[in-house]
């Protein structure tokens, strides 16, 4: 089994008043710490998908081997554009089979945990294969994994409905952590603020 973390970094951080994805967070940039947590972590492979125009982004994030750059132009307009091109790119380059999966988490999530991304790779079931979103406390987060056979469902979905209906037409499961960065958003600068605390 092989495993595909989709990273959408193509927003346009409009609530932040700045490419928050640059912004510093303890020594690096806030992406750079979610880029790590992924390479940490049993994932296969990372694909980063951003703005063919993001010239700043893409030159923090190009030069690693272990990381596929997205180039997207036009512009995503919504992040669910931006993961169809990550999964286009999966099975072009990759070639996945049904027992392989693909894992999901917003960009903007710097204390994002390795041992969560694999408590839930080793909660995957293959026989059994199944949405996996990771609970704190009853509460949902992120990153979420998915089957590889619903890369089809997600670029079957219609123009105005998210990922999130998906976990609402197909089987799922939540697994249990302690970790609540799980809950991490980071969208305005209050939410900056407080992550810096």
């Amino acid at each position: 089994m092989r495993s595909f973390a989709i990273i959408p970094a193509a927003g346009l951080s409009r609530r932040m008043g700045q490419p928050k994805l640059l912004l510093p967070w303890r020594g690096r940039s806030i992406l750079e710490h979610v880029i790590t947590a992924w390479r940490k972590s049993a994932v296969s492979q990372v694909i980063v998908v951003v703005r063919a125009n993001d010239a700043a982004l893409i030159e923090r994030i190009a030069q690693d081997p272990r990381v596929a750059v997205v180039r997207a132009d036009p512009p995503p307009e919504h992040m669910k554009d931006s993961v169809v091109l990550g999964l286009d790119l999966i099975q072009r380059d990759y070639r996945p089979k049904a027992s392989d999966v693909w894992l999901l988490a917003p960009a903007d999530m710097p204390r994002l945990s390795s041992s969560v991304i694999d408590g839930l790779l080793a909660a995957h079931i293959p026989l059994r294969p199944e949405i996996l979103i990771p609970q704190v406390g009853g509460r949902k987060g992120h990153p979420v994994l998915f089957p590889w056979p619903l890369a089809a469902a997600a670029r079957n979905l219609h123009a105005d409905e998210g990922l999130n209906v998906l976990r609402d037409r197909f089987a799922h499961r939540t697994v249990d952590f302690a970790d609540a960065s799980v809950f991490d958003d980071l969208d305005t600068p209050d939410d900056y603020r407080q992550l810096n605390d």
